[in-house]
């Protein structure tokens, strides 16, 4: 009698030790891929502040305006702007996930040394845009307004030929997506795409295999989606040895762009470091501007 009751008991045990046993891992994962989920925006713009833009002397070049731009839906957006030179082009500066355009000192002298202008934009929720009830949060859309509002501003000033659009890292699905629009109707000087991703989603999904991050992921940038409405010349410029987004993110964005563009492959380079390494001794001739001298050490940071 003794043994008819222990076998049920052990084997009911085993089947509870088995479910536990799947429960466990199913259950971390869960917690993981919930985590994920509820986190993601903070995951993806990271928006701790490096320097509020509260003056256009942070930028240490010469006749730079801090201007604080309205977005169709209200919210307010701090940037930074330089005219250009007479005949010379404006850039349309797109930060990448960590803004950081405080730091940004050796891109800025090299745009001045050029002569040419720049309108850098710190989006909604980033520094010099953070604070008060019209800061709002990042988002894709979000930011894509706050773009499309920076860019309206410059059309006010300046023509579309003369502009230049250009994102880097994060900044690149902003710049891919307010490009695609804008050369709907009218053509502009060019598009700089600095360490680019296909789209985000991608990014997403190589580092998180076991998530499904194309349901859980609400802010995509699928720049491989829009590359081909773009309808202005478009430099693809990305490292070899970028550690954040690997460079067969800029091959095959390359392939899905239309003619004419450019694809540099700068060796060594790494994420942050396309600037210190020459990035604009390719961008200077792709947009049609000849230099009668140096435009900044190329060693500056």
């Amino acid at each position: 009698m003794c043994v008819a009751r222990t076998e049920p008991m052990l084997k009911t045990k085993a089947r509870r030790g088995l479910a536990l046993a799947f429960a466990i891992p199913l259950l971390a994962y869960g917690g993981a891929v919930g985590t994920v989920t509820v986190q993601q925006r903070s995951m993806l713009f990271k928006t701790a502040d490096s320097g509020r833009l509260a003056a256009a002397a942070g930028m240490a070049i010469p006749n730079s305006q801090r201007l604080t731009l309205l977005a169709s839906d209200g919210i307010e957006t701090a940037a930074w702007y330089v005219p250009p030179q007479a005949g010379k082009p404006v850039f349309l500066f797109l930060h990448g996930q960590s803004g950081r355009l405080v730091i940004q000192k050796g891109r800025w002298r090299r745009l001045a040394a050029a002569g040419v202008g720049v309108l850098a934009v710190s989006y909604r929720g980033y520094p010099g845009s953070t604070g008060g009830p019209r800061s709002g949060t990042p988002s894709e859309i979000g930011i894509h307004r706050d773009a499309l509002a920076a860019y309206t501003w410059l059309r006010g000033r300046h023509r579309a030929e003369d502009i230049v659009i250009h994102g880097h890292s994060l900044g690149t699905g902003v710049a891919v997506r307010l490009a695609a629009e804008v050369t709907a109707r009218e053509r502009i000087r060019a598009v700089i795409l600095e360490a680019p991703f296909t789209a985000a989603v991608d990014l997403a999904r190589e580092r998180m295999a076991l998530a499904p991050v194309d349901l859980l992921m609400w802010d995509q940038f699928r720049s491989r989606d829009r590359i081909a409405r773009i309808r202005a010349p478009v430099l693809i410029a990305h490292g070899d040895r970028d550690s954040i987004i690997p460079y067969a993110h800029a091959e095959r964005l390359y392939a899905l762009a239309i003619q004419p563009k450019m694809l540099v492959r700068m060796a060594g380079s790494d994420h942050n470091t396309l600037v210190r390494d020459g990035l604009y001794e390719h961008v200077w001739p792709f947009i049609g501007l000849t230099l009668t001298a140096p435009a900044g050490p190329r060693a500056a940071n």
